[in-house]
């Protein structure tokens, strides 16, 4: 019984073994061995690499000006202007109306000012110089060093908050002042009248 299965299969191994090497054996030059250097290519005239010479042009000190919506950045030790917001789906007279709710109860900063030609609010907010920065995971959870901590320089700093159109039936509040001011005012505004952005 062994005999015919070995009968069978060297056969068959030796068939197999001439399939695989007869592949090159009817061949008798190889395509690679004749292939030919082709000339590099050249780039057309006019097509070089462009100009890079103003690539990395440093600007003069101070010379960071504020863009359209105000923001700037803070330059050397001075703390420049930032403006921050977000987006209601109300009017802007509607929207207007809701902030100066919000910041009548002095919660957020004293109310000094406000301009209803030009929907705005000018109000003095107790702030440090830095922003505070917000507790991680775990102190949340176990409701360690909750809320912002007071920074070395905390003393009033001045914000105004303007109330637009942002297209239809949506009001944009936009907070201009120093960082850490700013963001106090728009968190709180954005979690009192649930804005979004």
């Amino acid at each position: 019984m062994k005999k015919s299965s070995l009968a069978v299969a060297l056969p068959a191994l030796v068939l197999t073994g001439l399939l695989l090497s007869g592949c090159g054996m009817f061949r008798s030059e190889k395509a690679w061995q004749t292939a030919k250097q082709q000339s590099p290519l050249e780039i057309p005239p006019g097509m070089d690499t462009p100009n890079a010479s103003a690539a990395l042009v440093i600007p003069p000190t101070g010379g960071n000006q504020p863009t359209a919506n105000g923001a700037t950045a803070r330059v050397g030790n001075n703390v420049g202007t930032i403006t921050d917001g977000f987006i209601l789906a109300d009017t802007v007279d509607n929207t207007y109306r809701r902030v100066g709710e919000a910041l009548s109860n002095g919660e957020i900063g004293t109310l000094q000012s406000h301009d209803d030609a030009a929907h705005s609010y000018s109000l003095s907010v107790m702030a440090s110089d830095q922003p505070a920065e917000k507790p991680g995971f775990l102190s949340r959870m176990l409701g360690i060093g909750g809320g912002h901590s007071a920074g070395p320089n905390v003393a009033p700093r001045q914000v105004v908050v303007t109330v637009n159109s942002s297209g239809q039936g949506s009001s944009e509040v936009r907070a201009q002042g120093e960082a850490a001011a700013v963001a106090k005012v728009v968190d709180s505004l954005k979690s009192r009248m649930g804005g979004k952005g």
